[in-house]
């Protein structure tokens, strides 16, 4: 766990899934694990992304299949990596070496 959080990798730069979630995981106010809409906002204004705040709505409304508010599956995260490819434009490739 410690080791996740020195990874230092910027969004706007290519990126593994696995790098991916590290990154999403400095947002993790709470700790629990989970990404709700209020974290992936501020992650995405961190990258001062025009928007943030609708586009944090429209990921989460792809990416929550269960409804529960936040990001807190593998499947959801799947979903989420997808959203980001295809509409913050982030470049996020699979984690083979």
């Amino acid at each position: 766990m410690a080791i996740m959080c020195c990874i230092q990798a910027h969004p706007s730069a290519e990126m593994t899934v696995d790098e991916f979630k590290a990154w999403l995981r400095r947002f993790d106010s709470d700790r629990d694990g989970k990404i709700s809409r209020e974290e992936l906002q501020e992650a995405l204004c961190s990258l001062q992304v025009w928007f943030g705040w609708w586009k944090a709505r429209q990921g989460m409304k792809e990416a929550d299949t269960d409804h529960s508010g936040r990001i807190d599956n593998t499947k959801e995260m799947e979903k989420l990596v997808q959203y980001a490819q295809q509409h913050l434009h982030m470049k996020i490739s699979e984690n083979n070496w």
